[in-house]
C-alpha cells in the first residue's frame, strides 16, 4: 500500500499485465478510501471500519506469492495467530476508545501515507471516493447478475 497512489483506471489489472504484489498495494490503497466512505456512511448507526495490518505472516498466501521471501525470512515471519491479534482486539475493545478509519499495526495506529506522492489531494480523494464507492456498486451488481440496463 505504501508504493502506490490510488488511481482506479489502474486498479484492475489484465491478466497479461497481473503483478500479485503491485495488484495487492493497490487494493489495500483503494481500501484506505472505502473504509473512509463505510465510516461516513455507517457511523450514525455505531459501525466503524478500520484497517489492520497482519505483519508479515507466515501463510499460504506468503508461500505462494513470494516464495524466496518467505524462504529467506520464515524464522521471522508471525504465525496466523499472531497475524490476527490487533483484528481480534479491534473486534472486541470498547470502539468508543478508539479512532474509526486508521491503520492497525500491534494494536497501534500507522501511517497511512510514507510517500508523499502516494496521497491526494483533498478535492482528488473526494472524486476518488465517490468513483471507486461507483465502481465498486457496478463490481458487485456485475458478479450478483443484478446490474441495471438503465442509462
Amino acid at each position: 500500500m505504501y508504493s502506490e497512489r490510488f488511481d482506479l483506471e489502474t486498479l484492475a489489472m489484465t491478466k497479461s499485465a497481473y503483478k500479485g504484489t503491485v495488484a495487492y498495494a493497490r487494493a489495500k490503497r483503494a481500501q484506505t478510501l472505502l473504509t473512509r466512505k463505510w465510516n461516513e456512511d455507517f457511523s450514525n448507526l455505531g459501525i466503524s471500519a478500520h484497517l489492520v495490518h497482519p505483519g508479515w505472516a507466515d501463510t499460504p498466501g506468503v508461500d505462494e506469492s513470494l516464495p524466496v521471501f518467505s524462504t529467506l525470512m520464515g524464522p521471522l515471519l508471525r504465525s496466523p495467530a499472531q497475524g490476527v491479534d490487533t483484528l481480534v482486539w479491534l473486534a472486541t475493545t470498547d470502539a468508543s476508545s478508539r479512532q474509526a478509519g486508521l491503520l492497525w499495526l500491534d494494536r497501534s495506529p500507522r501511517p497511512m501515507h510514507k510517500l508523499r506522492r502516494t496521497k491526494l489531494t483533498k478535492v482528488e480523494e473526494e472524486t476518488a471516493i465517490e468513483a471507486l464507492h461507483h465502481w465498486c456498486t457496478e463490481q458487485i451488481a456485475r458478479a450478483l447478475g443484478t446490474e441495471s440496463s438503465a442509462p
